[in-house]
């Protein structure tokens, strides 16, 4: 697979780290035999059952059944995804990860590219904090110090100063043997096409650098100091920079907390900075785009609370109510977000001047949950004395929480609705259910005849051929049965206990690992059993059929996977054995192993054909 971590790579790292060190820089450990003990961090306990042995690199939890090593915990732990995980192991001991780019001579370009773009940008990172010492950079230095930040914080955060000449870097960088091309590339450059000519894209500005996960500058904020406009520029879209994933402050909050509990999402680069000066390192801003679903999704790995922070205008609460629209898809339990709204005319720079740390960090505590604006929100404009007004306020919650996934808050807004609204519980679910599926009926199916095996599509989308399964936004009849068990492990009680119901074909062994993993242990979660596939290939494809809406009642469910494996059986069994045999004979020639149970049908196959 195009830049993978090679497999004696991540085997020759958890051989030189040491997993106590590693759990116990996060959990108090004591000493217990050969071993060391602790409260387990992955459940609520009193008494200790959570053991790391030094000898076996291993740990495990005897009340919940966690376990793993130290790639596994710091996964679980610090909810990084694989990658990120084995680069802060890596990182511990000094060592860049190598990718594997496979067959594929491209991918090997790629990473090469996207090194030398991040030196690029490292080493226009230095240029700027350079300028900011020098005397060139005095007006930048006098802004700052009105703006109350310390050297600390501005040492801390990278700040800098672009010179207000047009070709300052340029030059800076040209005479490094960095052409233009590739300053213009990643963002540094300008170039008019018109007359041909290259200038520095920031001019007069102090430059903040926009630091990814590992610290690595990968874009720059530059604001002005006076009145002109923009008042802050951003760098553009670069190989490695994308507005909708990135936030300001997310790099240096992880570095300034061992273990970050909540984050406060805030507006501008100064509003992170400032509350940085005042001691509060937990918040993150956004970089002049609207907070987006990779935005949330970078968020809720790191921690279980985000506070959106917004002015308290009609500007405010409208950014707010998008805020609401994109965070109700991602509210699974144990996720929680809350809206704070500043007093009018101010924002988090200017209130924690006036008020200090720890009235704004009552703000934050005191921010109105998630349940109370979406409520507010439905209110809004309606007399709820009247049974009119009751009944646009009821459709508009029951609209917003046909996004929220299946869980315990979904189930209590619901019993909140029915105190607000006067209706009972159990009919408003019974009308969510029927939104639901009104939903998917609206979204017309598109039919096309093919040629190959018939892959069934999600509302909307259209069927394509096998050949095109990885790039496909259609699913199998396999991945459907895979998806729904992903969303329901439960349902694999249903499943008949044989699994010659399932095709030979080659997207089958996926779904038979998936029927045994749920078999063999109590799972209740998508989130649990991705964990187990975590950093494969076949983690990237669950995880994609994961996160796609399974639109349909949760009651209908099991009658849907008992019907798909109903089709299967009846395929099956109007199947003939030369069929059945050529669909197990390309398996094996697409260079594909069979299991144990695929192989001794095949030498069934071969001689009841040889019989006749």
């Amino acid at each position: 697979m195009a830049g993978q971590i090679p497999q004696r790579f991540i085997d020759d790292l958890l051989g030189r780290v040491d997993v106590v060190e590693v759990v116990g820089e996060r959990v108090q450990l004591k000493k217990a035999g050969r071993n060391y003990s602790g409260l387990c961090p992955f459940h609520q306990e009193k008494t200790p059952s959570f053991t790391v042995s030094a000898d076996k690199q291993f740990y495990h939890c005897f009340g919940c059944g966690a376990h793993g090593n130290a790639l596994r915990f710091l996964m679980e732990y610090d909810k990084l995804p694989f990658p990120e995980a084995v680069e802060q192991l890596a990182g511990r001991l000094g060592l860049d990860v190598p990718r594997e780019g496979g067959d594929d001579p491209r991918a090997h370009q790629r990473e090469k590219k996207r090194k030398e773009g991040v030196n690029l940008l490292e080493l226009a990172a230095s240029f700027y904090r350079e300028r900011l010492k020098m005397q060139e950079g005095q007006s930048a230095q006098r802004y700052l110090q009105s703006r109350g930040l310390s050297p600390e914080v501005i040492n801390t955060y990278g700040i800098g100063y672009a010179p207000g000449g047009w070709e300052a870097l340029k030059h800076h960088l040209s005479e490094r043997g960095i052409g233009e091309p590739v300053q213009v590339e990643y963002g540094l450059l300008i170039h008019r096409e018109d007359t041909g000519r290259t200038y520095d894209r920031f001019r007069d500005r102090v430059m903040f650098p926009i630091r990814d996960l590992r610290g690595r500058t990968i874009a720059f904020g530059g604001r002005v100091m006076g009145d002109e406009q923009p008042k802050y520029l951003n760098s553009p879209e670069t190989p490695v920079f994308h507005k909708g994933r990135e936030l300001y402050g997310l790099y240096e909050a992880r570095q300034a907390t061992a273990r970050l509990e909540q984050l406060v999402m805030v507006e501008g680069y100064m509003d992170v900075v400032a509350l940085a000066q005042y001691g509060i390192h937990n918040a993150v801003a956004t970089l002049g785009t609207a907070t987006t679903e990779d935005h949330l999704s970078r968020l809720f790995r790191l921690v279980s609370r985000v506070v959106f922070c917004f002015d308290g205008d009609r500007a405010g609460r409208q950014a707010a109510s998008r805020a609401l629209e994109t965070a109700l898809p991602m509210m699974i339990d144990g996720r929680e977000a809350r809206f704070l709204f500043l007093p009018e005319g101010d924002d988090p720079d200017t209130l924690v001047r006036r008020e200090g740390a720890e009235a704004f960090q009552d703000r934050v505590t005191c921010a109105m949950p998630l349940s109370e604006f979406l409520f507010e929100q439905a209110a809004q404009g309606r007399d709820l004395n009247t049974v009119e007004g009751r009944e646009r306020f009821a459709s508009q919650v029951l609209e917003a929480l046909q996004k929220v996934p299946d869980g315990m808050l979904k189930s209590l807004l619901l019993e909140a609705l029915a105190k607000r609204s006067g209706l009972a519980k159990t009919q408003l679910q019974v009308l969510l259910e029927k939104r639901v599926a009104s939903s998917a009926q609206k979204e017309p199916a598109h039919w096309e005849p093919v040629d190959e095996p018939m892959l069934v599509p999600l509302p909307g989308e259209r069927p394509v051929t096998r050949s095109h399964r990885k790039i496909s936004q259609a699913l199998s009849i396999v991945d459907r049965i895979v998806q729904l068990l992903l969303h329901e492990p439960r349902l694999v009680s249903t499943l008949p206990e044989t699994l010659e119901w399932l095709p030979e074909e080659e997207d089958t062994p996926l779904c038979r690992e998936l029927i045994a993993l749920l078999r063999a242990g109590r799972y209740r979660s998508p989130q649990v059993v991705l964990a187990h596939f975590q950093g494969s290939q076949e983690g990237q494809v669950l995880a994609t059929l994961a996160k796609r809406e399974l639109l349909i009642p949760k009651a209908a469910r099991e009658a849907e996977l008992e019907g798909l494996v109903e089709h299967l059986l009846d395929v099956q069994r109007k199947r003939s054995p030369r069929e059945e045999y050529e669909a197990l004979l390309s398996i094996v020639r697409s260079g594909q192993k069979l299991d144990q149970a695929q192989q001794q049908r095949l030498a069934s196959l071969v001689r009841e054909l040889a019989c006749h």
